[in-house]
């Protein structure tokens, strides 16, 4: 048997896997919406939508840091 210890995850780092639901582009920006599900964004679609969308979500994940 497996015990469990009770606590969140961490949400994971986003991969080059992870791709923009607008383009397909890497994706840098995480929303997760406050009615459920998640949307993944490139920098550039990220920050177009962020004034509308960060309102709606309940963890808004920003990694462009990691753009070199």
């Amino acid at each position: 048997m497996t015990a469990t210890s009770g606590t969140l995850e961490a949400t994971p780092t986003l991969t080059a896997l992870d791709r923009c639901d607008r383009c397909g582009a890497q994706a840098y920006i995480r929303a997760v919406l406050a009615s459920g599900g998640a949307l993944l964004f490139c920098n550039h679609h990220g920050r177009d939508v962020e004034p509308k969308l960060r309102p709606q979500t309940v963890e808004w994940t920003d990694e462009s840091e990691r753009i070199s």
